[in-house]
Parts: structure tokens; C-alpha cells; sequence
């Protein structure tokens, strides 16, 4: 009796940290899209100290929300209807920056802000339409609620790393704001196959092999380095300034 006490816990005790690991680096790979997504949104704000507090504040809002979708995340299941309302609210991000007017450089402006609080509510629930896929999965990888609201929390961390650094690359690379928002469509359309026909469901790999694919087009082509745009601003007025002196010291020796 005392070794199969001891087979049992020992069977646990090596059980709960490979399933924890699991699950954090599910939701560390299932995050990426989410990330970007944020990110995108955070750019709707002025200036970039207003951007990283806004995704402070919004995954705080964004963490509570997943945490009661776990504990509620048996009854929410049964009902199609939040799918439903996952899938559009992203689907419906992805056509509202589509259709948004572009700038310059071609580029979609995406959702602004006219305050930093408007930009809190739309990362939460961002981050809840996304919850409503990962945490799905966690439920299918293990029952025991400790453990998914351990790797829940691990990526919520990790979400708001990501989220920093997408900030700073959504300026380097020109595709990949374009990337991010086609990844979070793939999301959506996921979540909506689900709720019409759950055999229609693409597997993971393939789903994560799409969103690479999308990834390293989003990476495929960098901005113009910030230093050679100074520059180049900074050369114009002094090579003007220099043309304007070089005609007026023709002119004085024409003179002379």
C-alpha cells in the first residue's frame, strides 16, 4: 500500500512540472501573434513611454479577464456563442485596419487614440479573444486548474516582453505590422472553424507553420535606419545654405 502511495506521488510530482513546462511554452509559442497584435494596438498612442504603459495597464486588465476565463473556461465551452464573439472581435480588428487610410509610405494607420485610457479596454479584450484559444488547448493538456493559471501567469510575462520588443521591430521592418494583423485574421478564422465544423480545425503545426511563414515575410524588409533619415534631413539645409553662399560669393567678386 505504502509503495503505491509513494509510485502515485512520485508519478505526480514528475507529472505537474512536464506539464507545466508544456503549457508554458505553449503559451509562450501561441503568445507571438498575440504580441504583435498588442503591439499594433499600442501604436495607436503617441509616443513610446505612452505605449509600453498602456500595454502595462492593459495586460494587468487583460491578465484579470484570463484568469476568470480559466476558472469559468468548462461552462464558457459549452457555449459557441463567445467563439462566435472572439472571432469577430478579431476579424473585425483585421478589416478596421485594413481599410484604415494610408499614409506616406503606403502604410495602414490602424486604430488611434485620442486618450491613453481608450487603449486599455481594446488590449484586454484583444488578449481575452486570444485567451479563448490558448487557454482551450491548456484545458485539453491537463484538468488541474493550478497548473494552467502557473503557465497562464508565465505568459502573460512573456506576452509583455514580446509586446515591448514588437514596439521597437513594428518600426524596423515594413511588413510587419501588415504580418501581425493577417495573424491574428488566421486566429479568428481558427476560432470561427471551430464553432462551424471543429473537423475543419487546422492542427497546431500547420497553424504554426502558417504563422512563421507570416512572420518571416513580416521580417523580409527593414525601414530606412533612423540615422540615415536624420542625415540625409540634416544634409539638405546645409548643402542649400552652402549653394546660397557659393552664388553669393560669385556675386561679390562679379561686383568687385
Amino acid at each position: 500500500m505504502l509503495d503505491q502511495v509513494l509510485d502515485s506521488s512520485l508519478e505526480i510530482g514528475m507529472e505537474a512540472p512536464l506539464l507545466l513546462l508544456v503549457i508554458v511554452i505553449l503559451e509562450a509559442v501561441l503568445s507571438a501573434d498575440n504580441a504583435i497584435a498588442l503591439a499594433a494596438i499600442a501604436q495607436g498612442l503617441e509616443g513610446t513611454q505612452l505605449q509600453r504603459r498602456a500595454l502595462n495597464f492593459g495586460l494587468v486588465a487583460a491578465y484579470v479577464l484570463r484568469i476568470a476565463l480559466i476558472f469559468t473556461a468548462s461552462w464558457v465551452v459549452q457555449f459557441w456563442q463567445f467563439q462566435v464573439l472572439g472571432a469577430a472581435y478579431l476579424l473585425w480588428l483585421v478589416f478596421k485596419y485594413f481599410s484604415s487610410e494610408q499614409d506616406e509610405e503606403n502604410k495602414h494607420q490602424g486604430t488611434r487614440f485620442t486618450s491613453f485610457w481608450q487603449a486599455i479596454p481594446v488590449i484586454a479584450l484583444t488578449d481575452l479573444a486570444f485567451s479563448l484559444d490558448s487557454v482551450t488547448t491548456a484545458i485539453a493538456i491537463s484538468e488541474q486548474t493550478w497548473l494552467i493559471i502557473t503557465g497562464g501567469t508565465i505568459g502573460v510575462i512573456a506576452l509583455r516582453f514580446l509586446a515591448g520588443l514588437f514596439i521597437r521591430w513594428l518600426k524596423e521592418f515594413v511588413h510587419l505590422e501588415d504580418a501581425g494583423y493577417i495573424t491574428v485574421g488566421l486566429v479568428g478564422v481558427r476560432l470561427l472553424l471551430r464553432v462551424i465544423n471543429p473537423e475543419l480545425v487546422p492542427p497546431e503545426w500547420l497553424m504554426l507553420v502558417a504563422i512563421a511563414l507570416v512572420f518571416a515575410w513580416g521580417f523580409s524588409k527593414r525601414t530606412q535606419p533612423p540615422e540615415e533619415t536624420q542625415e540625409s534631413e540634416k544634409a539638405s539645409p546645409v548643402g542649400e545654405q552652402g549653394e546660397q553662399e557659393d552664388h553669393k560669393n560669385r556675386g561679390e567678386k562679379l561686383t568687385g
